[in-house]
């Protein structure tokens, strides 16, 4: 058993599985009303699939989409694959949900921000520390959870 319980990861996949339950129920009935979602994701990811020219325009991360058309929504447990648009070049794209910096629906004022730090050199242990952002309501201020005040 491990000495602690590693709130940051499993704040992670409870985030990630938001996203998965919020793509799924897209990929079944479509964006209801206003709804859309600014996606950014880590490019250099190993499991991201992404057309050679749209790497060499972002080679660390892009932000989708997911609004007027899009297609071939397919949603898995790992991630997300869809078709989008760019400059009426249909590309097909593959997001692991690792991947992903941030998710945001606008017309909700919701977002999730994923964030990993370096510990410091001088640190007991060699742990990444994770800051989870979740941002909703423009009157409610987001609020910072950093996940070291609750490390030993």
């Amino acid at each position: 058993m491990s000495k602690s319980i590693d709130y940051g990861n499993l704040m992670h996949r409870a985030m990630r599985g938001l996203i998965y339950q919020v793509l799924t129920d897209v990929a079944a009935d479509g964006l209801p009303g206003s709804h859309h979602f600014f996606i950014t994701f880590d490019t250099t990811h190993p499991d991201v699939e992404l057309a050679d020219w749209l790497f060499d325009r972002y080679p660390e991360e892009m932000t989708v989409v997911l609004q007027h058309w899009y297609d071939n929504l397919d949603v898995s447990e790992e991630g997300f694959a869809v078709t989008l648009n760019f400059g009426e070049s249909p590309e097909p794209l593959y997001i692991p949900y690792d991947a992903i910096k941030t998710f945001v629906d606008p017309s909700v004022e919701f977002g999730l921000r994923f964030e990993t730090h370096e510990a410091d050199d001088d640190s007991e242990d060699d742990d990444v520390s994770d800051d989870i952002v979740v941002e909703e309501e423009a009157h409610a201020p987001a609020e910072v959870v950093s996940l070291d005040q609750f490390r030993k």
